[in-house]
């Protein structure tokens, strides 16, 4: 089965329509499917759901998605650094469902695993918690509240890596594995956007961290330009 395509476009060929759940890899600006995201834009699919930790910041990662309004609900655990972001919530025209970070990895890891939902002490007592089912178990100190999460499966998963080999057995670049791994894993199809593909067998097979049976489709993305999400500079000291 070839699963090299040439382009973004030619990957995502026929797995786009209004309304859909996408799964997004990364955190910040680092590990995004920044090829997958341009294409997505591109096509003009509108109407999406899109789970993920964020949402980028104003014109890069998931905010141009935001800035281009084809985006009608975010599932994520933090939006600090996107003004666009905070500005469509605020003004009613984009829905939010906030998550707890750890728990929404979880979601998206139970949803891959065919795990309908799970329970959980984070959120318990808080916004969070509000209309969902409230279970006790047995705590060291008795009985503990925990409140049920649904697992996340999703249309289409989109991440991004750094070295793959052609049947799509993946290795991540340290904290650019993030959210990429669950994520891969939640949605009906995977595609992955590469830095490298290499022949088969080039990779050590316990180096691997996303197995080729989860990516359905690749392109390779390279080059990249390093963007830097929050830059902090101090004055330069006097000589």
């Amino acid at each position: 089965m070839k699963k090299l395509y040439p382009s973004a476009q030619d990957a995502l060929e026929g797995l786009l329509f209004d309304g859909m759940t996408i799964c997004a890899g990364g955190f910040g600006l680092c590990g995004i499917p920044e090829r997958l995201i341009d294409a997505i834009r591109d096509a003009g699919v509108k109407e999406l759901t899109i789970a993920s930790n964020n949402a980028g910041i104003d014109g890069e990662g998931l905010g141009k998605l935001l800035r281009t309004r084809q985006v009608k609900k975010m599932i994520s655990s933090y939006v600090g650094e996107n003004k666009e972001f905070e500005r469509q919530y605020l003004a009613g025209e984009l829905e939010v469902e906030f998550c707890p970070q750890g728990t929404l990895a979880e979601r998206c890891r139970a949803g891959g695993a065919g795990i309908p939902g799970f329970y959980t002490k984070t959120g318990v007592g808080t916004k969070v918690a509000e209309g969902k089912e409230v279970k006790s178990f047995d705590g060291p100190n008795g009985p503990e509240d925990y409140i049920l999460e649904r697992g996340i499966r999703a249309d289409l998963a989109i991440i991004k890596g750094w070295k793959a080999d052609e049947m799509g057995n993946l290795i991540f670049r340290k904290t650019a594995r993030n959210f990429n791994q669950p994520m891969a894993t939640a949605g009906r199809i995977c595609v992955a956007e590469v830095e490298e593909v290499v022949p088969v067998g080039s990779l050590d097979p316990d180096q691997v961290h996303l197995p080729g049976i989860y990516v359905k489709r690749m392109i390779v993305g390279s080059p990249y330009d390093k963007r830097i999400e929050f830059r902090t500079v101090r004055a330069r000291e006097a000589t």
